[in-house]
C-alpha cells in the first residue's frame, strides 16, 4: 500500500511539471524563462542533436552530459528517478528520448514544442492538458492551445490563440549588413569537422570547418558564434554554423533575445489559463 501510494504521489507531482520538446538555443530560451519563474521542467532530444549555437542549447548535455547556460544546469538523466533526483537539486533533466514517451511517465500538464521542425507535428490536441507549439507548423485547435510566434519583427513572442504563426522564410535575422552569408552550410553530404572553434575570429574566405574534405568557408570577417560538433553525419544545405560579425565573445554565451522574447511569450500563454498557471504553481 505505501509503494502504491509513493507512486501515486510521484505521478502527482510529475503532472504539475512542463515537458519541453527539444534543447535548441530557442527552446532553452524558453527553458530558462520558465525556470526563472519557479516552474520545474524536463527537456527531451534527440540522441545526436544538430544544435549550432552549442554554448546555449541544453541538448549540450547530450554529448557532455552537464551543461550550464547563464548559471542553470542541466543534466543528461536517464529514467524517472533521476529526472526527479535533478528536479529536486534544481537542474534541468535531458533526456534522450525523440519520441518523447518519458511522458507518459511524467505526465505533464504543459507541452511546449520547440523542436523547430516548421512542419505540423505527429500529434493532436489529446497529447497534454496545454500544448504551445513555437513557430510554423502548428494551427490552433487542431495540434495545440496557443502558438508563440519565433519571427522576428513586430510579431515575434505574440501569443496566437487562434490560426497559425507566420509562415517560414527560409531567411536568417540580419546582423548588420549581412544575412544568408551568416549562416555557414555544408557543402555536400558527409562527416562534419571544425577546423575553428566557437568564439574564434575568421576571415573572409578562411576555412571554418569540412565536410568529408569539401571547407566550408567564410563569406566575411566575423567570429564564430556556433559549430556543430565533430564528426556529425550531415547532408547538402544544411545549417552547420553561425558566422557573426560583431566580435563580442560575450555573444557565444548569451541567449538571445530572440529566445528570451519567445520565452516570454510562453510564460504568458501558461499564465494566461488560470487551470494551467495554478497547476505548476501548486504547493
Amino acid at each position: 500500500m505505501e509503494r502504491a501510494n509513493s507512486k501515486k504521489t510521484i505521478a502527482k507531482n510529475m503532472s504539475e511539471k512542463v515537458l519541453i520538446r527539444g534543447g535548441g538555443d530557442l527552446a532553452s530560451g524558453v527553458a530558462l524563462r520558465l525556470f526563472h519563474a519557479g516552474i520545474k521542467l524536463v527537456v527531451t532530444e534527440i540522441g545526436q542533436p544538430m544544435a549550432v549555437r552549442r554554448l546555449v542549447s541544453f541538448a549540450e548535455a547530450v554529448y557532455s552530459n552537464r551543461v550550464i547556460i547563464e548559471e542553470v544546469t542541466a543534466q543528461k538523466s536517464i529514467g524517472l528517478q533521476e529526472i526527479l533526483n535533478c528536479l529536486a537539486a534544481g537542474v534541468v533533466p535531458v533526456v534522450v528520448d525523440p519520441e518523447a514517451r518519458i511522458r507518459m511517465a511524467l505526465n505533464p500538464l504543459v507541452v511546449i514544442d520547440g523542436r523547430m521542425t516548421k512542419r505540423a507535428p505527429e500529434y493532436d490536441l489529446s497529447y497534454a492538458p496545454f500544448i504551445i507549439g513555437l513557430g510554423p507548423g502548428f494551427e490552433v485547435g487542431k495540434n495545440c492551445h496557443a502558438i508563440v510566434e519565433t519571427k522576428r519583427g513586430p510579431f515575434l513572442g505574440r501569443v496566437y490563440w487562434q490560426g497559425s504563426a507566420e509562415e517560414d522564410t527560409g531567411l536568417p535575422e540580419m546582423v548588420g549588413n549581412f544575412q544568408t552569408e551568416r549562416v555557414l552550410r555544408a557543402p555536400g553530404d558527409g562527416i562534419f569537422r571544425a577546423r575553428l572553434q566557437i568564439g574564434d575570429a575568421a576571415k573572409k574566405g578562411e576555412v571554418v570547418a569540412d565536410v568529408d574534405g569539401k571547407p566550408v568557408l567564410a563569406h566575411f570577417d566575423g567570429m564564430v558564434r556556433g559549430l556543430l560538433h565533430d564528426g556529425q553525419v550531415v547532408h547538402t544545405g544544411i545549417k552547420v554554423g553561425d558566422l557573426d560579425p560583431r566580435l563580442d565573445t560575450r555573444l557565444c554565451s548569451m541567449v538571445s533575445d530572440k529566445a528570451l522574447a519567445v520565452g516570454g511569450g510562453v510564460l504568458e500563454a501558461i499564465l494566461a489559463r488560470p487551470e494551467i498557471r495554478s497547476g505548476l504553481w501548486r504547493s
